[in-house]
């Protein structure tokens, strides 16, 4: 069960434990609905507990439990969710690297690991993955924590080549004594475009001993497979892997392939092959994303429920397909179907499937404001030329749609899994003239640091950056968005805007990516955190804005320095403070981007709600007004990239206290540069400097924990900012 700390597994739910007794013992009763049914009462998978219980099966019986495992991810995947399409193309080989090497003391590391189900089956957390009730026991990645035979928590890509090496390298120093076998590392699912793997095999050519890289190629990134290598190896695998180049041997490693990527005998025999060679060699396999799922069963039959087993009708469970030849530029797959749908083949949709509980529900934030993004990008196209929309790999997740991407044409670049690469590209196209604007999630954007301070912020590179999915969240720990204000709002010459309404995003959007010279234009790259579910949800209910209604005024006018800040009252006037424009705002040259607006004028208490956390501020001050009778001022900062010193010295007249709610890392972050501008600027009338609390998130990782859990975990409700703020009077 999932921990109060987030860590997502409790040590008394392990499954690593070796021998089918054990564990058979823990496994709940399989519910007939998701129980593989092939006319054999036994059930074989839910006899594993452990890779010793795939050794002990007959030669015969191996496709049997390739076909249960197939089963059981298509009805996981209707009533779960996950990354399922990869997995059902890797059903097969992890059957058949369990079946040669010996895990744990052989160290298989997972790339991507979200195609790592079939591992997790076959390791012990079977029951995770048949019984509803136990869905949520297991992570949809590697984790150490839930067993000895997972290497690394792994959510990104690209990495195990170089973790392969690390751990090669300490075997073959250690010698025998380091109680590691064999080491191999699976990549694929798009993972080898990623810089760092060509970093790796450079490595592994290079340093030699037992490394063996097993290359999942299912002919997909996570979209269409962008880049000058797929051409290569489209002719290894018409070539039966003759052809030349080869990518592999170019390295230096040897290479063996396996056009049979779905058939388990074929790839027993392959890695039986290779188990204790003495060299890295590359095992290409050409699998099929997706494979097994019925293509003829409909949509109606998805809405009812049904989970029910896949009838078979080959060998290996995995029927033909026509969908796996894509025309050029885009590689579209033409398929329109949700993503509730599982897909069979080349299809994006194929690579996450939502349960079947979603169905028909509305846009995540991510899709609705991506695909609102790209509605206001699009129609400038044909008259600016340098407008591109940059995608590391995750277009479909952040509204970017197959069929803006046709219509966009070169307008839209799909770099693959490089965000390190996509972030300096788009350096490149803006010293050029161009416009470019790079979209992806806020996690994977951790990956193109280094370029987000050199190749983009250093040289004053017009880039903008599209966020999704910042601040806090129910992800796993390997995609929390929890870390980006601290990441981005702290590189020099970078601007980071967190609007709180569709109107400020896209006004934030036309303002970011205004051509070079234009009036007001910004001086430097722009990143935009798109809003999250709260700004979204307060959008569709405007009671969760009880003091604006979602109604705010626009942006101000008005150039001029601040004028002087008083009222009968001791408040602030709010037409005052929306006519200032802080000092380092106007030497920015950005004139009212950077201002904060005041929303609501008052006394004693000023609350600063940041970007998703901003709805909290307005339902913070309805309470103070209701219970204590205290009109607090409110104030959204629009940003967080700097401090507009005029709003904050206007603050020391008749307010108390500043209270800053930040849905994201408190321990450098946002709110705690309040904190320090009012202990720096301390003034000698003591009441004239007011009180700062800090609301936000804990520095930690927190794995799959629900958002309103994290809330009140670090006290972001109304009733414990409100409690908090009443203590201190």
């Amino acid at each position: 069960m999932r921990s109060a700390s987030g860590n997502g597994f409790d040590s008394s739910d392990s499954f690593a434990v070796s021998g089918a007794a054990e564990g058979a013992a823990r496994l709940h009763d399989i519910p007939p609905s998701i129980t593989p049914s092939h006319g054999d009462d036994s059930h074989l998978l839910s006899r594993i507990a452990s890779p010793a219980d795939v050794k002990a099966l007959a030669p015969n019986e191996l496709a049997e439990l390739c076909r249960e495992i197939r089963t059981t991810l298509l009805a996981y995947g209707h009533q779960h969710g996950g990354h399922i399409g990869s997995n059902l193309g890797m059903v097969e080989a992890t059957v058949a690297l369990h079946r040669v090497f010996d895990s744990p003391r052989d160290r298989i590391v997972f790339d991507v690991s979200h195609q790592s189900y079939v591992h997790k089956m076959l390791t012990g957390r079977a029951a995770a993955y048949l019984d509803p009730d136990r869905f949520s026991e297991v992570t949809g990645f590697t984790n150490p924590d839930e067993s000895k035979h997972d290497q690394f928590v792994l959510g990104h890509t690209g990495t195990s080549i170089s973790l392969a090496c690390g751990l090669a390298k300490t075997r073959d120093m250690e010698g025998p004594n380091s109680g590691i076998g064999n080491v191999i590392a699976v990549i694929g699912d798009g993972s080898l475009s990623s810089g760092v793997a060509f970093e790796g095999l450079n490595n592994a050519a290079e340093q030699g001993g037992n490394l063996i890289i097993v290359f999942n190629d299912n002919e997909m990134s996570i979209a269409g497979d962008f880049g000058g290598m797929y051409g290569p190896l489209a002719r290894l695998r018409a070539s039966g892997g003759t052809a030349q180049p080869n990518l592999f041997n170019a390295f230096g490693l040897d290479y063996r392939y396996v056009e049979a990527g779905n058939d388990v005998s074929a790839l027993v025999a392959a890695f039986e092959e290779v188990r204790d060679i003495d060299h890295p060699v590359v095992v290409h396999i050409h699998t099929l994303k997706g494979a097994g799922y019925d293509g003829e069963e409909t949509h109606a039959d998805r809405q009812t429920a049904s989970a029910s087993p896949v009838s078979f009708d080959s060998p290996t469970g995995v029927h033909p397909t026509d969908n796996v030849n894509h025309s050029e530029p885009w590689h579209s797959d033409h398929c329109n179907l949700s993503d509730h749908e599982p897909h069979e083949g080349q299809c994006e949709a194929s690579h996450w499937q939502n349960p079947d509980a979603a169905i028909g529900k509305p846009d995540d934030p991510r899709k609705h404001y991506g695909k609102m993004a790209m509605a206001a990008l699009e129609p400038r196209f044909a008259a600016e030329p340098g407008l591109v929309v940059i995608s590391p790999a995750t277009p479909g997740s952040n509204g970017i749609t197959h069929e803006f991407r046709e219509r966009a044409g070169a307008h839209y670049v799909d770099t693959g899994i490089t965000e390190s690469h996509a972030v300096a590209y788009a350096a490149g196209i803006a010293r050029a003239g161009g416009t470019p604007v790079v979209a992806t999630t806020a996690s994977f954007f951790q990956r193109a640091y280094d370029q987000f301070f050199q190749e983009m912020s250093l040289n004053r590179s017009r880039v903008t950056v599209l966020d999704f999915l910042g601040g806090l969240s129910g992800s796993d720990n390997t995609h929390s968005g929890a870390y980006d204000v601290t990441m981005f709002s702290n590189i020099p010459g970078a601007t980071m805007l967190v609007p709180t309404s569709a109107r400020d995003y896209l006004a934030d959007l036309a303002w970011a990516t205004a051509p070079a010279g234009s009036a007001d234009a910004p001086a430097g790259p722009v990143v935009i955190r798109v809003p999250g579910e709260a700004i979204l949800t307060a959008e569709r209910d405007a009671t969760l804005l009880p003091v604006t209604g979602g109604q705010i005024a626009d942006r101000p006018q008005s150039t001029s320095l601040p004028v002087s800040v008083s009222s009968a009252s001791g408040g602030i006037s709010a037409a005052t403070v929306r006519g200032t424009v802080s000092v380092t705002a106007q030497r920015a040259g950005v004139r009212h981007m950077l201002d904060w607006r005041v929303n609501q004028t008052g006394s004693h208490v000023a609350i600063i709600g940041l970007g998703n956390a901003y709805p909290l501020a307005e339902q913070t001050a309805a309470a103070l007004s209701a219970d204590y009778g205290i009109t607090a001022t409110v104030i959204d900062p629009r940003q967080c990239t700097s401090l507009d010193s005029d709003v904050l010295e206007s603050l020391r007249d008749g307010h108390q206290q500043v209270i800053t709610l930040e849905d994201g890392q408190l321990e450098g972050g946002w709110g705690e540069k309040v904190t320090a501008y009012y202990a720096n600027h301390h003034v000698s009338d003591g009441s004239r400097n007011p009180h700062v609390l800090n609301f936000g998130a804990a520095k930690e990782f927190t794995d799959r924990v629900p958002l309103g859990e994290l809330n009140e975990r670090y006290g972001l409700t109304v009733e414990q900012v409100t409690e908090a703020i009443t203590r201190c009077f």
